[in-house]
C-alpha cells in the first residue's frame, strides 16, 4: 500500500511537470511593433506657408520605445500631393508606413517620382529624424 501510493504521487508529479512546462516562441518580423503607438498628442498647425507642406506630429518606434516627433514644413513638390506617414495594423502588430508624395492626376509618372515615392524622405535620418523600422535599412527602404 505506502508503495503504490508512493508510486501515485510520484507519477502524478511526472505529469504535473510536463503540464507546466510551456514553449514560448517571439518571431520578430522586421518593421513589425508589437506595442500599439500611443495616440497622437495634439499640435496647433501654423498658418499656411507658401511652398511647404506641413507634416503633422506622429510617433516614432526608436530602440524598443516611442518618442514623439513633433510636426515640421515639408517643401512641396509641384504637381504632387503629399500623403502623410501612418501607423497600421499589421500581422498582429504595427507598421509605420512611410510619408511619401502621389502625383497629381496619378497617370504620368517618370523614373524619379518612383523612386521618391518607394523610399520617401532621406534628408533627415539620424537622432531627431524620421523612423526607420527594425531591419528595414539594411533592405534599402530607408
Amino acid at each position: 500500500m505506502r508503495l503504490s501510493t508512493f508510486l501515485l504521487a510520484g507519477a502524478l508529479a511526472t505529469a504535473s511537470l510536463g503540464a507546466a512546462a510551456q514553449v514560448s516562441v517571439n518571431i520578430h518580423v522586421p518593421g513589425l511593433i508589437a506595442v500599439a503607438p500611443p495616440a497622437p498628442r495634439f499640435e496647433r498647425v501654423p498658418a499656411p506657408r507658401v511652398g511647404y507642406v506641413w507634416v503633422v506630429g506622429h510617433w516614432q518606434y526608436h530602440q524598443d520605445a516611442y518618442g514623439w516627433r513633433q510636426g515640421y514644413w515639408e517643401p512641396a513638390r509641384p504637381d504632387h500631393v503629399y500623403a502623410p506617414g501612418r501607423w497600421v495594423r499589421a500581422d498582429g502588430g504595427w507598421r509605420w508606413v512611410e510619408p511619401n508624395w502621389k502625383r497629381k492626376g496619378g497617370k504620368h509618372r517618370d523614373h524619379d517620382d518612383d523612386r521618391y515615392e518607394r523610399h520617401g524622405r532621406h534628408d533627415d535620418h539620424g537622432p531627431g529624424g524620421h523612423h526607420c523600422p527594425p531591419g528595414q535599412a539594411k533592405k534599402g527602404r530607408c
